[in-house]
């Protein structure tokens, strides 16, 4: 065992934990800014991150040293605790109004859907790589979908649409490395973007003409053709009874992201301020501490949604680029070792706990320069958070011990 520990230990691509180390070292920069008016240490956001830092290095290690074959053979019981701590948040008391926390009895909360996003990751790989999909008909992707829709949807209604929807996009990268048709994983995504075009007429004409060319080339039977064509034209339908059922913060978000003018002091006030703050520290940045919008709190929910607005403002859009080419490289040495692994089950880990990094960074981006609705997902490794921060490096363990080539 300690020899094969040892092995584990050289074989580690430690280049991935690098990287993540110096992710959070520039966390930790603009926290330490933005925490000088906190005068106790509880409240202080630097010297939270720094201890959920020691906490994530010790689980960090656990995750890293667990035989993959143990991870393998439990896949589905962890699974099961998974759903099983993303409900209990129902029985406890609200906070801010969602059931996203569990209370512990301790001075801070852990929130259970970030685990049960790896979990779900864990059961969907043991799944395809146990049963060896070609999956040449549509029915084979049916349970890898039910899969990740189940807790999906637990976590929906505490709600955190946000997380249920990085949770749902898991099946998508995954099923396509299985091996699944691309004309299949095409009729998952088309009925979401036949509700969304279906607010505009010229739109929703344009996709039904791209859904019919896709069906028409993929040489299906003619009746599936047209359950497939006509099954999104009601979907399309559907669209003003789901937006009805969204909660009004929910719709807010997607009314500012279309129309900010309209409500510049209101629900487009993070947007606004946040283009701002990145916009007035140009290339080289204010300097560090020195961010107007940042230390005069124009700029909201800085220390976790906007922390990469305070980069902007105080270090400028070049610290910003190398966070960003930063990130690009550990998430091309993941898919490498992706595609380099020996077996079908550590591929699939390592591709669908890559994905769900990359759906952070690329939310968490978008929505602070205004390219889409904000939504609470922070950013990897950088964000103030307990919860996320841990299993960030929990994914760095397990990425790193399934890149290794040999089996335990």
């Amino acid at each position: 065992m300690i020899l094969l520990r040892k092995q584990a230990i050289n074989d580690a691509p430690w280049k991935i934990l690098f990287s993540a180390l110096f992710l959070s070292f520039i966390g930790l920069v603009a926290l330490n800014s933005i925490s000088y008016q906190n005068t106790t240490i509880i409240q202080n956001p630097f010297y939270k991150q720094l201890f959920f830092l020691f906490i994530a290095f010790c689980t960090f290690s656990i995750s890293f040293i667990t035989p993959k074959y143990i991870i393998h053979k439990y896949a589905f019981i962890i699974y099961g605790v998974g759903i099983f701590i993303v409900i209990l948040p129902f029985f406890g008391s609200a906070h801010a109004g969602t059931y996203r926390w569990l209370d512990v009895g301790l001075p801070i909360n852990f929130q259970p859907s970030e685990f049960s996003k790896i979990f779900s990751v864990i059961a969907l790989a043991r799944y395809l790589s146990d049963n060896n999909l070609k999956i040449q008909k549509f029915r084979s992707i049916v349970l890898p979908i039910l899969i990740v829709l189940f807790p999906a949807l637990i976590v929906l209604k505490q709600p955190d649409l946000g997380t249920a929807l990085v949770m749902l996009s898991i099946v998508f990268p995954m099923l396509y490395w299985a091996g699944a048709r691309p004309f299949y994983l095409f009729l998952l995504i088309a009925p979401i973007l036949s509700i969304l075009t279906a607010f505009n007429v010229i739109l929703f004409s344009i996709w039904a003409l791209i859904i019919a060319i896709v069906i028409f080339y993929a040489r299906t039977k003619i009746i599936a053709g047209v359950g497939y064509f006509f099954g999104n034209i009601f979907f399309g339908l559907l669209a003003r009874p789901i937006w009805e059922i969204l909660n009004p913060y929910q719709k807010n978000r997607v009314l500012t992201f279309i129309y900010p003018e309209k409500d510049p002091l209101g629900a487009a006030y993070q947007i606004i301020q946040s283009k701002t703050a990145i916009g007035s520290g140009g290339f080289f940045g204010k300097g560090w501490g020195e961010g107007t919008q940042t230390h005069l709190k124009f700029l909201p929910v800085q220390e976790s949604d906007f922390i990469l607005s305070v980069i902007g403002e105080e270090l400028g859009f070049m610290i910003i680029a190398i966070i960003l080419i930063t990130f690009g490289y550990l998430l091309n040495t993941i898919i490498r070792y992706s595609f380099l692994s020996k077996d079908k089950f550590s591929s699939l880990i390592l591709l669908g706990l890559g994905y769900i990094l990359l759906a952070h960074v690329f939310v968490n981006t978008a929505m602070t320069v205004g390219l889409i609705p904000v939504k609470g997902l922070p950013f990897p490794f950088i964000s103030a958070g307990g919860t996320f921060l841990v299993t960030s490096y929990i994914m760095i363990g397990l990425i790193m011990r399934f890149s290794i080539h040999y089996s335990d």
